[in-house]
This record gives structure tokens, sequence and C-alpha cells, in this order.
């Protein structure tokens, strides 16, 4: 038998929206504060600075916090940089997201790997 890995998807909602965070907001959001930039962000990803944007601001709207400062740009381009509380979403999912890690690999080891020995 070939060697099977688990994989997820994990996403938050709130009662209004389904998909107001996830695994993809949180790495717009760290591609953001590499980039310094949505537009540079976005490129990073591979995804349109349309998406990226309507990304943000889905998040920003249904969690009501802004997430980003925008500078528009001009001569030398415009900038973008997570505020305080985009700090905290980056840092809380990414912890967040490891517990779940930790917990998908124990139950993977406890119900497959025993199968696909």
């Amino acid at each position: 038998m070939k060697k099977v890995k688990a994989r997820f998807k994990l996403w938050l909602n709130t009662e209004e929206a389904e998909g107001v965070f996830g695994d993809g907001k949180w790495r717009l959001l760290k591609a953001i504060e590499s980039a310094g930039s949505l537009k540079a962000a976005s490129n990073m990803l591979g995804i349109s600075y349309r998406k990226a944007w309507g990304d943000l601001r889905k998040a920003e709207q249904h969690l009501g916090v802004n997430l980003a400062e925008r500078e528009r740009g001009g001569d030398k381009g415009g900038r973008t940089d997570l505020t305080k509380e985009g700090k905290k979403w980056v840092r809380a999912y990414g912890e967040f997201r490891k517990d779940i890690e930790r917990v998908v690999a124990k139950a993977h080891k406890k119900h497959i790997e025993v199968i696909s020995r």
C-alpha cells in the first residue's frame, strides 16, 4: 500500500458569513507583512490584486477590525502594512493552525497509519 498523508483546509465563519478567515487570508496577511504592499503580496501568492483586495475587505468587514493600513501609490508606489490587529490575527491563527495540525497528525497516526502498514 502506498503511503498517504493527511491534509485539510481550515477556515473560520461568523454567523453572517462563511470563509471569513482561513489559510488563504492568513497567507495573504503574511505576504503583505513580508512584501510591504498588497500588490506585491498578490504577486507573491499568484493571485490577482482584485482577489487579494476582496479577500482583505471581506475579512475586515466580517471580523469588524482593520487588518491592514493602506497608503495609496504615487511615483514611489503604494504601501500596505498590517495593523496591530492584523499582526494579532497572523500570530493567533498560526498558533491555532499548529494546534489543529498536531491533532490531525495524531488522529492520522491512530486511524490511518495502522491500516497502511
